[in-house]
């Protein structure tokens, strides 16, 4: 996104000079994340406690579920809202190119 844009989209709250970004689901995202820190931390006990394996890759599975969660969220904020902005403000190419490498690197 060009530095020349400064104004702040409402659907998105990007900002284009600094990347930064309101988020919608701002709330919902940390309550996530904090889950996710939690499990992480309940992954560690078990490791430390010599628990079974397989138990502790159930969890770990669990854990990457949900960052998988956090992620489609993230992304679809992202595209309903800032590549949606951009596309309709004339930078379709360039911010299609920035969500494909984005998603081949999620992938």
């Amino acid at each position: 996104m060009p530095a020349s844009k400064s104004s702040e989209s409402p659907a998105c709250g990007c900002t284009a000079s600094d990347k930064r970004v309101v988020q919608p689901h701002k709330a919902a995202l940390l309550n996530r994340l904090k889950r996710v820190e939690g499990q992480v931390r309940g992954v560690a006990n078990m490791v430390d406690e010599d628990r079974y394996c397989v138990d502790i890759l159930m969890q770990v599975n669990a854990i990457k579920s949900a960052m998988n969660a956090i992620a489609l969220q993230l992304l679809e904020d992202h595209v309903n809202g800032c590549v949606k902005r951009d596309i309709l403000a004339g930078q379709g190419d360039e911010v299609i190119q920035e969500l494909m490498t984005l998603v081949r690197r999620l992938g």
